[in-house]
Protein backbone atom coordinates (compact mmCIF):
# COMPACT_ATOMS: atom_id res chain seq x y z
CA UNK A 1 0.00 0.00 0.00
CA UNK A 2 1.30 3.46 -0.93
CA UNK A 3 1.98 5.64 2.08
CA UNK A 4 0.72 9.17 1.65
CA UNK A 5 1.55 12.18 3.75
CA UNK A 6 -1.10 14.83 3.30
CA UNK A 7 -0.40 18.48 3.89
CA UNK A 8 -3.14 21.07 4.00
CA UNK A 9 -3.26 24.62 2.71
CA UNK A 10 -0.75 27.12 1.35
CA UNK A 11 -0.02 28.25 4.89
CA UNK A 12 1.51 24.84 5.47
CA UNK A 13 4.40 25.90 3.27
CA UNK A 14 5.72 27.96 6.15
CA UNK A 15 5.10 25.11 8.61
CA UNK A 16 7.03 22.76 6.38
CA UNK A 17 9.65 25.47 5.99
CA UNK A 18 11.96 24.58 8.80
CA UNK A 19 12.38 21.12 7.29
CA UNK A 20 14.16 22.64 4.33
CA UNK A 21 17.33 24.45 5.30
CA UNK A 22 19.08 26.69 2.80
CA UNK A 23 21.70 24.01 2.25
CA UNK A 24 19.01 21.45 1.48
CA UNK A 25 17.34 23.80 -0.98
CA UNK A 26 20.65 24.64 -2.57
CA UNK A 27 21.26 21.00 -3.47
CA UNK A 28 18.17 21.06 -5.71
CA UNK A 29 19.55 23.89 -7.84
CA UNK A 30 21.85 23.31 -10.78
CA UNK A 31 23.72 25.18 -13.50
CA UNK A 32 21.54 26.36 -16.37
CA UNK A 33 20.78 23.40 -18.62
CA UNK A 34 21.61 23.43 -22.33
CA UNK A 35 20.83 21.24 -25.34
CA UNK A 36 17.80 19.64 -23.65
CA UNK A 37 15.73 20.16 -26.82
CA UNK A 38 14.48 18.16 -28.65
CA UNK A 39 13.24 16.54 -25.43
CA UNK A 40 14.76 13.21 -24.45
CA UNK A 41 16.34 11.48 -21.46
CA UNK A 42 15.10 11.16 -17.87
CA UNK A 43 13.27 14.54 -17.71
CA UNK A 44 11.09 13.70 -20.74
CA UNK A 45 8.05 11.47 -20.13
CA UNK A 46 6.38 11.56 -23.53
CA UNK A 47 4.33 13.50 -26.06
CA UNK A 48 0.73 14.56 -25.66
CA UNK A 49 -2.23 13.56 -27.89
CA UNK A 50 -4.31 16.16 -29.77
CA UNK A 51 -8.12 16.28 -29.90
CA UNK A 52 -10.46 18.54 -31.88
CA UNK A 53 -13.21 20.26 -29.87
CA UNK A 54 -15.94 21.15 -32.35
CA UNK A 55 -17.62 24.40 -31.25
CA UNK A 56 -20.38 23.84 -33.81
CA UNK A 57 -21.66 20.87 -31.79
CA UNK A 58 -24.16 21.39 -28.96
CA UNK A 59 -22.22 22.34 -25.80
CA UNK A 60 -23.21 19.11 -24.06
CA UNK A 61 -21.64 16.98 -26.83
CA UNK A 62 -18.33 18.78 -27.46
CA UNK A 63 -16.25 16.71 -25.05
CA UNK A 64 -17.72 13.26 -25.80
CA UNK A 65 -14.79 11.93 -27.88
CA UNK A 66 -12.21 13.08 -25.35
CA UNK A 67 -14.18 11.64 -22.42
CA UNK A 68 -14.58 8.33 -24.23
CA UNK A 69 -10.77 8.01 -24.23
CA UNK A 70 -9.92 9.57 -20.86
CA UNK A 71 -12.79 8.78 -18.46
CA UNK A 72 -10.87 6.02 -16.63
CA UNK A 73 -7.90 8.32 -15.92
CA UNK A 74 -10.27 11.13 -14.90
CA UNK A 75 -12.07 8.82 -12.46
CA UNK A 76 -8.70 8.00 -10.83
CA UNK A 77 -7.90 11.68 -10.27
CA UNK A 78 -11.40 12.53 -9.02
CA UNK A 79 -11.23 9.62 -6.56
CA UNK A 80 -7.86 10.94 -5.32
CA UNK A 81 -9.38 14.39 -4.74
CA UNK A 82 -12.26 12.78 -2.82
CA UNK A 83 -9.78 10.81 -0.70
CA UNK A 84 -7.96 14.05 0.14
CA UNK A 85 -11.25 15.74 1.10
CA UNK A 86 -12.12 12.79 3.33
CA UNK A 87 -8.70 13.03 5.01
CA UNK A 88 -9.48 16.60 6.09
CA UNK A 89 -13.18 15.98 6.82
CA UNK A 90 -13.46 12.28 7.74
CA UNK A 91 -17.24 12.35 8.19
CA UNK A 92 -17.70 12.09 4.42
CA UNK A 93 -19.90 15.19 4.54
CA UNK A 94 -17.75 17.08 2.00
CA UNK A 95 -18.25 14.47 -0.70
CA UNK A 96 -21.97 14.39 0.13
CA UNK A 97 -22.16 18.18 -0.29
CA UNK A 98 -20.22 17.94 -3.56
CA UNK A 99 -22.47 15.26 -5.03
CA UNK A 100 -25.74 16.87 -3.95
CA UNK A 101 -25.41 20.63 -3.45
CA UNK A 102 -22.71 21.65 -5.94
CA UNK A 103 -24.39 19.85 -8.81
CA UNK A 104 -27.37 22.22 -8.39
CA UNK A 105 -25.07 25.25 -8.50
CA UNK A 106 -23.84 24.26 -11.97
CA UNK A 107 -27.06 25.64 -13.42
CA UNK A 108 -25.99 29.12 -12.26
CA UNK A 109 -22.82 29.03 -14.40
CA UNK A 110 -22.96 30.89 -17.72
CA UNK A 111 -23.51 29.12 -21.03
CA UNK A 112 -21.72 27.15 -22.50
CA UNK A 113 -19.84 26.13 -19.34
CA UNK A 114 -22.89 24.78 -17.50
CA UNK A 115 -23.89 22.54 -20.42
CA UNK A 116 -20.33 21.42 -21.13
CA UNK A 117 -19.85 20.32 -17.51
CA UNK A 118 -23.13 18.41 -17.62
CA UNK A 119 -22.05 16.79 -20.88
CA UNK A 120 -18.72 15.68 -19.39
CA UNK A 121 -20.57 14.18 -16.39
CA UNK A 122 -22.95 12.34 -18.75
CA UNK A 123 -20.24 10.92 -21.01
CA UNK A 124 -17.78 10.03 -18.22
CA UNK A 125 -20.29 8.60 -15.74
CA UNK A 126 -18.76 10.78 -12.99
CA UNK A 127 -21.28 12.72 -10.83
CA UNK A 128 -21.69 16.33 -11.97
CA UNK A 129 -20.69 17.80 -8.58
CA UNK A 130 -17.38 15.95 -8.74
CA UNK A 131 -16.67 17.26 -12.26
CA UNK A 132 -17.31 20.81 -10.94
CA UNK A 133 -14.93 20.27 -8.00
CA UNK A 134 -12.29 18.91 -10.40
CA UNK A 135 -12.59 22.21 -12.31
CA UNK A 136 -12.46 24.27 -9.09
CA UNK A 137 -9.21 22.57 -8.07
CA UNK A 138 -7.40 24.20 -10.98
CA UNK A 139 -8.46 27.59 -9.70
CA UNK A 140 -6.67 26.87 -6.39
CA UNK A 141 -3.70 24.52 -6.74
CA UNK A 142 -1.81 25.54 -9.88
CA UNK A 143 1.83 26.53 -9.34
CA UNK A 144 3.58 27.55 -12.55
CA UNK A 145 6.38 29.36 -14.35
CA UNK A 146 5.44 31.40 -17.45
CA UNK A 147 7.75 33.32 -19.80
CA UNK A 148 7.20 35.66 -22.76
CA UNK A 149 10.40 36.63 -24.57
CA UNK A 150 11.24 38.63 -27.70
CA UNK A 151 14.28 37.95 -29.89
CA UNK A 152 16.37 40.53 -31.75
CA UNK A 153 14.16 40.27 -34.86
CA UNK A 154 10.98 41.10 -32.90
CA UNK A 155 9.72 37.50 -32.87
CA UNK A 156 7.82 36.51 -29.71
CA UNK A 157 7.98 33.23 -27.79
CA UNK A 158 5.72 32.10 -24.96
CA UNK A 159 6.32 29.06 -22.76
CA UNK A 160 5.35 27.61 -19.41
CA UNK A 161 5.87 24.80 -16.94
CA UNK A 162 2.56 23.60 -15.52
CA UNK A 163 3.19 22.56 -11.93
CA UNK A 164 0.22 21.04 -10.16
CA UNK A 165 -0.63 18.99 -7.07
CA UNK A 166 0.98 20.93 -4.21
CA UNK A 167 0.15 19.36 -0.83
CA UNK A 168 -2.14 16.87 -2.50
CA UNK A 169 -0.61 13.63 -1.25
CA UNK A 170 3.12 12.97 -1.08
CA UNK A 171 3.90 9.39 -2.12
CA UNK A 172 6.79 8.45 0.19
CA UNK A 173 7.52 5.22 -1.68
CA UNK A 174 7.93 6.86 -5.09
CA UNK A 175 9.19 10.23 -3.81
CA UNK A 176 6.57 12.12 -5.83
CA UNK A 177 3.25 13.91 -5.55
CA UNK A 178 0.45 11.39 -6.15
CA UNK A 179 -1.87 13.77 -7.99
CA UNK A 180 0.93 15.20 -10.16
CA UNK A 181 1.71 11.68 -11.35
CA UNK A 182 -1.94 10.78 -11.93
CA UNK A 183 -2.60 13.95 -13.93
CA UNK A 184 0.02 13.24 -16.61
CA UNK A 185 -2.20 10.79 -18.57
CA UNK A 186 -4.93 13.51 -18.63
CA UNK A 187 -2.78 16.12 -20.42
CA UNK A 188 -4.04 16.81 -23.95
CA UNK A 189 -3.58 19.38 -26.69
CA UNK A 190 -6.93 20.75 -27.84
CA UNK A 191 -7.79 22.34 -31.19
CA UNK A 192 -11.03 24.34 -30.84
CA UNK A 193 -12.64 24.64 -34.27
CA UNK A 194 -15.59 26.38 -35.86
CA UNK A 195 -16.54 25.60 -39.49
CA UNK A 196 -13.54 23.22 -39.58
CA UNK A 197 -11.15 26.11 -38.89
CA UNK A 198 -9.01 26.55 -35.77
CA UNK A 199 -10.27 29.31 -33.44
CA UNK A 200 -7.63 28.66 -30.76
CA UNK A 201 -5.44 25.88 -29.38
CA UNK A 202 -4.76 24.96 -25.77
CA UNK A 203 -2.99 22.52 -23.48
CA UNK A 204 -5.46 21.11 -20.97
CA UNK A 205 -6.32 18.39 -18.52
CA UNK A 206 -9.14 16.25 -19.90
CA UNK A 207 -12.29 17.12 -17.92
CA UNK A 208 -11.23 20.74 -17.26
CA UNK A 209 -13.11 23.19 -19.49
CA UNK A 210 -11.22 26.37 -18.59
CA UNK A 211 -7.86 27.27 -20.12
CA UNK A 212 -4.46 27.52 -18.44
CA UNK A 213 -2.41 27.79 -21.68
CA UNK A 214 -3.59 28.79 -25.14
CA UNK A 215 -2.80 30.44 -28.45
CA UNK A 216 -5.08 32.28 -30.87
CA UNK A 217 -3.25 31.88 -34.20
CA UNK A 218 -1.58 35.06 -35.45
CA UNK A 219 -3.13 37.18 -32.66
CA UNK A 220 -1.95 36.30 -29.13
CA UNK A 221 -0.74 33.66 -26.65
CA UNK A 222 -1.99 33.37 -23.07
CA UNK A 223 -1.12 31.51 -19.86
CA UNK A 224 -2.61 31.80 -16.38
CA UNK A 225 -0.75 31.36 -13.08
CA UNK A 226 -2.25 31.23 -9.62
CA UNK A 227 -1.58 34.23 -7.37
CA UNK A 228 -1.30 33.33 -3.69
CA UNK A 229 -3.17 35.96 -1.72
CA UNK A 230 -5.09 36.32 1.53
CA UNK A 231 -7.99 37.35 -0.68
CA UNK A 232 -7.47 33.99 -2.36
CA UNK A 233 -9.52 31.61 -4.43
CA UNK A 234 -11.23 30.23 -1.34
CA UNK A 235 -13.00 33.53 -0.60
CA UNK A 236 -14.43 33.91 -4.08
CA UNK A 237 -15.48 30.30 -4.25
CA UNK A 238 -17.32 30.55 -0.92
CA UNK A 239 -19.05 33.69 -2.22
CA UNK A 240 -20.07 31.73 -5.32
CA UNK A 241 -21.44 28.91 -3.13
CA UNK A 242 -23.40 31.51 -1.15
CA UNK A 243 -24.98 33.03 -4.23
CA UNK A 244 -22.75 35.86 -5.46
CA UNK A 245 -22.52 35.61 -9.26
CA UNK A 246 -20.60 38.66 -10.50
CA UNK A 247 -17.12 37.13 -10.34
CA UNK A 248 -15.83 34.96 -13.20
CA UNK A 249 -13.89 31.72 -12.87
CA UNK A 250 -10.31 32.41 -14.01
CA UNK A 251 -10.26 29.49 -16.42
CA UNK A 252 -13.60 30.56 -17.90
CA UNK A 253 -12.25 34.07 -18.48
CA UNK A 254 -9.14 32.81 -20.28
CA UNK A 255 -11.33 30.48 -22.37
CA UNK A 256 -13.70 33.36 -23.24
CA UNK A 257 -10.75 35.59 -24.17
CA UNK A 258 -9.18 32.93 -26.39
CA UNK A 259 -12.50 32.30 -28.08
CA UNK A 260 -13.69 35.89 -28.54
CA UNK A 261 -10.91 38.50 -28.23
CA UNK A 262 -9.97 40.00 -31.59
CA UNK A 263 -6.51 41.40 -30.81
CA UNK A 264 -3.72 41.53 -28.21
CA UNK A 265 -5.09 44.83 -26.86
CA UNK A 266 -8.65 43.47 -26.68
CA UNK A 267 -7.37 40.43 -24.74
CA UNK A 268 -5.35 42.70 -22.42
CA UNK A 269 -8.41 44.85 -21.68
CA UNK A 270 -10.66 41.87 -20.93
CA UNK A 271 -8.07 40.23 -18.66
CA UNK A 272 -7.50 43.53 -16.81
CA UNK A 273 -11.11 44.55 -16.23
CA UNK A 274 -13.25 41.45 -15.60
CA UNK A 275 -14.12 40.73 -11.97
CA UNK A 276 -12.70 37.35 -10.88
CA UNK A 277 -13.45 34.67 -8.32
CA UNK A 278 -9.76 34.36 -7.45
CA UNK A 279 -6.62 36.49 -7.77
CA UNK A 280 -4.44 35.54 -10.75
CA UNK A 281 -1.56 36.36 -13.03
CA UNK A 282 -2.33 36.50 -16.73
CA UNK A 283 0.71 36.27 -18.97
CA UNK A 284 -0.07 37.55 -22.46
CA UNK A 285 1.98 37.64 -25.65
CA UNK A 286 1.06 39.30 -28.95
CA UNK A 287 2.36 39.19 -32.49
CA UNK A 288 4.20 42.53 -32.72
CA UNK A 289 7.41 43.73 -31.06
CA UNK A 290 6.77 44.86 -27.48
CA UNK A 291 3.50 42.94 -27.15
CA UNK A 292 4.07 40.93 -23.99
CA UNK A 293 2.97 41.50 -20.40
CA UNK A 294 2.20 40.06 -16.98
CA UNK A 295 -1.12 41.30 -15.57
CA UNK A 296 -1.30 41.02 -11.76
CA UNK A 297 -4.91 40.77 -10.63
CA UNK A 298 -6.80 40.88 -7.38
CA UNK A 299 -10.35 39.61 -7.63
CA UNK A 300 -11.65 43.11 -8.35
CA UNK A 301 -8.77 45.14 -9.79
CA UNK A 302 -5.55 45.15 -11.79
CA UNK A 303 -2.65 45.85 -9.43
CA UNK A 304 0.16 45.94 -11.99
CA UNK A 305 0.89 45.42 -15.69
CA UNK A 306 4.52 44.61 -16.49
CA UNK A 307 5.14 45.14 -20.20
CA UNK A 308 8.01 44.19 -22.45
CA UNK A 309 10.10 47.31 -23.12
CA UNK A 310 12.86 46.58 -25.61
CA UNK A 311 14.18 50.16 -25.54
CA UNK A 312 14.77 49.88 -21.79
CA UNK A 313 16.24 46.38 -22.04
CA UNK A 314 13.19 44.41 -20.87
CA UNK A 315 13.16 41.69 -23.56
CA UNK A 316 11.34 39.11 -21.43
CA UNK A 317 8.70 38.99 -18.70
CA UNK A 318 8.55 36.07 -16.29
CA UNK A 319 6.00 35.06 -13.67
CA UNK A 320 5.97 32.27 -11.12
CA UNK A 321 3.40 32.74 -8.32
CA UNK A 322 4.55 35.86 -6.50
CA UNK A 323 4.15 39.60 -7.10
CA UNK A 324 7.22 40.92 -8.92
CA UNK A 325 7.70 43.79 -6.46
CA UNK A 326 8.05 41.33 -3.56
CA UNK A 327 10.69 38.65 -2.96
CA UNK A 328 9.44 35.13 -3.66
CA UNK A 329 9.00 32.73 -0.76
CA UNK A 330 12.43 31.43 0.29
CA UNK A 331 11.04 27.90 0.04
CA UNK A 332 9.79 28.43 -3.49
CA UNK A 333 12.19 30.61 -5.45
CA UNK A 334 11.85 29.54 -9.08
CA UNK A 335 12.01 33.16 -10.24
CA UNK A 336 15.70 33.83 -9.53
CA UNK A 337 17.08 30.67 -11.23
CA UNK A 338 14.81 31.21 -14.27
CA UNK A 339 15.91 34.86 -14.63
CA UNK A 340 19.55 33.88 -14.20
CA UNK A 341 19.27 31.36 -17.05
CA UNK A 342 17.41 33.79 -19.34
CA UNK A 343 20.03 36.47 -18.69
CA UNK A 344 22.82 33.99 -19.43
CA UNK A 345 21.09 32.96 -22.65
CA UNK A 346 20.85 36.62 -23.84
CA UNK A 347 18.32 38.08 -26.24
CA UNK A 348 20.33 37.36 -29.39
CA UNK A 349 20.20 33.62 -28.65
CA UNK A 350 16.62 33.27 -27.42
CA UNK A 351 14.37 30.68 -29.08
CA UNK A 352 11.83 28.06 -28.00
CA UNK A 353 14.57 25.40 -27.59
CA UNK A 354 16.59 27.77 -25.36
CA UNK A 355 13.50 28.56 -23.27
CA UNK A 356 12.93 24.80 -22.95
CA UNK A 357 16.47 24.66 -21.46
CA UNK A 358 15.46 27.28 -18.87
CA UNK A 359 12.28 25.37 -17.99
CA UNK A 360 14.33 22.15 -17.68
CA UNK A 361 16.68 23.60 -15.05
CA UNK A 362 15.98 22.65 -11.41
CA UNK A 363 14.19 24.00 -9.40
CA UNK A 364 12.21 25.58 -12.28
CA UNK A 365 11.68 21.93 -13.13
CA UNK A 366 10.53 20.23 -9.91
CA UNK A 367 8.46 17.36 -8.51
CA UNK A 368 5.21 19.21 -9.26
CA UNK A 369 5.98 19.77 -12.96
CA UNK A 370 3.40 17.94 -15.07
CA UNK A 371 4.33 19.30 -18.50
CA UNK A 372 6.12 22.02 -20.47
CA UNK A 373 4.28 23.93 -23.21
CA UNK A 374 6.02 25.99 -25.92
CA UNK A 375 4.02 28.43 -28.06
CA UNK A 376 4.55 30.79 -30.98
CA UNK A 377 1.76 33.06 -32.14
CA UNK A 378 2.63 32.59 -35.82
CA UNK A 379 0.22 29.94 -37.19
CA UNK A 380 -0.74 29.13 -33.58
CA UNK A 381 2.26 26.84 -33.09
CA UNK A 382 2.15 24.86 -29.85
CA UNK A 383 4.00 21.82 -28.52
CA UNK A 384 3.68 20.11 -25.13
CA UNK A 385 5.88 17.53 -23.41
CA UNK A 386 5.24 15.52 -20.25
CA UNK A 387 8.02 15.98 -17.70
CA UNK A 388 9.73 14.13 -14.87
CA UNK A 389 12.20 15.51 -12.34
CA UNK A 390 14.69 12.80 -11.33
CA UNK A 391 16.19 12.89 -7.82
CA UNK A 392 17.69 14.95 -6.34
CA UNK A 393 14.79 17.27 -7.13
CA UNK A 394 12.93 19.99 -5.25
CA UNK A 395 9.43 18.94 -4.11
CA UNK A 396 8.13 22.26 -5.49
Amino acid sequence: MIENTRLGTHSNRSQVGYLWSHSTLHQYGEECRSKTYPPSGPTFKGNVPTYVINLDLPASKRWDNLMHDKKTELKTVVQNIKDIANTFFPSGKVVDIVDNKIAHLTATLPYPFNEELQGIANSSGIPLGEIVIFNIFYEIFTVCTSIVAEDKTGKLYHARNLDFGLFLGWDVKNNSWTLTRELKPLVVNLDFQRNNKTVFRSTNFAGYIGMVSGVKPDLFTLTMNERFSLDGGYVGIFEWFLGRRDGMWMGFLTRTVLENATSYQDAKDRLSKTRLLAPAYFILGGKNSGEGCVITRSRTATLDIWDLDIQKGTWYVLETNYDRWKPPLVLDNRRTPAMKCLNQTMQENISLPRIYDVLSTKPVLNKLTVCTTLMEVYNGHTETYLRECPDPCSPW
